[in-house]
């Protein structure tokens, strides 16, 4: 065939523009739906998520047209790299630190995320265990291991759901076949609970009178975004200061598929958990990228600064924008159809003991804020990052509580007490013996972490270490 640009080389010309194309119209029209429709706004549905919804539909329909829209393979390599792109660039930040925070509380917002993980992985696993067991002398076998898929779905987004979810898949031994459509539709429904359950929990404390909305604190000073410290590059320099953050991004992830395929060639151990954790590595290559430009600013070896808040901020929110578009529409309804029960009864089981369990760690360990608390951490283990600070906004919308500072201190600890459950993903779906023990394991955790963020009231200890909440008094006016 000849080169050109015509239709007759439409996949390697055209194809991927035309999918990118769709997802941003649907991005708009989803936008269009949240503004347009009262009950989409008053929830909080995230315009992303009611887009990909809307061209899944558009999809499903087509289909019966025999006529396709979404290119399915293409919608998860783009979940897929949306993800680590958005990890990256969230780490490239460089976060401030707006409140004192209190050490103690730093580690139990992370044993409040590690926690909530294993509750959800020993939960999530032991329904399908016991489903398993009652199916597998039917016709149709619930498979053991698709439950290890709810905290990485409620937890962590429709990307690492959808690549265990295709790691299963690809797992002979762990009968399941998902085909990346069962994680999607679990991210999706988690999407749904943060809103949804986040929003009622607002109303109904705000009638019982227990929640008060802290104002904005007033100012008027105009911060330039784009250089809100004025040493960094202008705007106006030969070359764009986007493209820089986006250079370093790129650099990250480039670092970041280095490292996946040294762990590839090391031994068969290394390359199955090196492609499944493609966000974690392009975190840990963001942050060595990050500890050399601030050394080099540190022994003036780079005057100026080269990465910018706002612009990292744009870039890891239109990848996660994109991201939940993709991940919906790439949803294959016929992969789903012998999973409904699993999928219903995770949904469930897993929204109301989340929402249960961070409840009541809010109240033991965040007193004076334990609504923003909840918020955050509710909307971040069943949705995504964005949700959580857009609920806790809702609340808080001037951030006076620490609160944001509190999650920015947190994700290292939290990062370790997860470790476990990213690290026995691979060796859970090799068998069902090996599904129980990891069950067994993420329960020992789930008791460690819990019984250390309730060791006050277990030991009869006080809070010696209460932090000052200096907006008290005036939250009681």
């Amino acid at each position: 065939m000849d080169w050109d640009f015509t239709l007759a080389n439409y996949g390697p010309v055209w194809a991927f523009l035309v999918q990118l194309g769709l997802l941003l119209l649907f991005l708009m029209l989803g936008n269009i739906l949240r503004r347009t429709i009262p009950l989409f706004r008053k929830c909080l549905i995230p315009s992303a998520l009611l887009g990909g919804a809307l061209l899944l539909i558009v999809n499903i329909v087509a289909k019966q047209f025999d006529f396709l829209i979404v290119d399915n393979r293409l919608m998860q390599v783009i979940t897929y790299h949306c993800l680590a792109i958005g990890f990256a660039a969230m780490t490239l930040k460089t976060e401030k630190i707006t409140h004192k925070t209190n050490k103690a509380q730093v580690l139990e917002f992370g044993a409040l995320q590690g926690g909530t993980y294993m509750m959800q992985a020993f939960v999530g696993l032991g329904i399908t265990i016991i489903l398993f067991l009652l199916t597998r002398y039917g016709d149709q076998i619930v498979s053991y291991i698709c439950g290890l898929i709810l905290p990485l779905a409620y937890g962590q987004g429709p990307g690492n759901a959808l690549t265990w979810d295709i790691k299963f898949t690809n797992t002979a031994a762990a009968q399941f076949a998902g085909n990346g459509s069962f994680g999607l539709s679990l991210a999706s429904i988690g999407f749904v609970v943060a809103s949804v359950f986040g929003v009622l929990y607002i109303n109904i404390y705000k009638k019982r009178g227990g929640l008060h909305v802290r104002n904005s604190r007033p100012t008027d000073e105009i911060i330039d975004q784009t250089n809100p410290c004025g040493n960094e590059i202008p705007d106006n320099e030969s070359v764009d200061k986007f493209t820089l953050q986006a250079g370093f991004v790129a650099l990250a992830y480039a670092l970041s598929f280095g490292f996946m395929c040294l762990l590839g060639i090391l031994s068969d151990f290394t390359n199955s958990i090196a492609w499944g954790f493609n966000f974690l590595w392009a975190s840990l290559a963001a942050m060595l990228i990050k500890f050399v430009v601030n050394r080099l600013q540190r022994h003036n070896l780079m005057h100026r600064g080269y990465i910018n808040n706002y612009q990292m901020d744009r870039i890891s929110g239109f990848s996660f924008d994109l991201m939940i578009v993709a991940g919906v529409a790439a949803i294959e309804i016929n992969d789903i159809k012998n999973y409904i029960l699993p999928v219903v009864i995770l949904s469930v089981v897993g929204a109301v003991l989340t929402y249960i369990y961070i409840r009541k760690v809010s109240k033991e360990c965040f007193k004076g804020f334990e609504h923003e608390m909840f918020l955050m951490s509710y909307g971040t283990l069943t949705g995504t990052a964005s949700n959580g600070m857009i609920l806790m906004k809702e609340v808080d919308p001037g951030l006076r509580t620490p609160t944001s500072s509190l999650y920015i201190l947190s994700n290292f600890p939290a990062m370790v007490m997860i470790a476990p459950l990213l690290l026995l993903l691979g060796f859970a779906c090799k068998s069902p013996t090996n599904a129980i023990i990891a069950c067994a394991i993420f329960f020992v955790l789930w008791s460690v972490y819990t019984i250390y963020l309730f060791r006050r009231r277990i030991f009869k200890k006080h809070y010696a270490d209460k932090p000052v909440i200096p907006w008290e008094d005036e939250a009681e006016q």
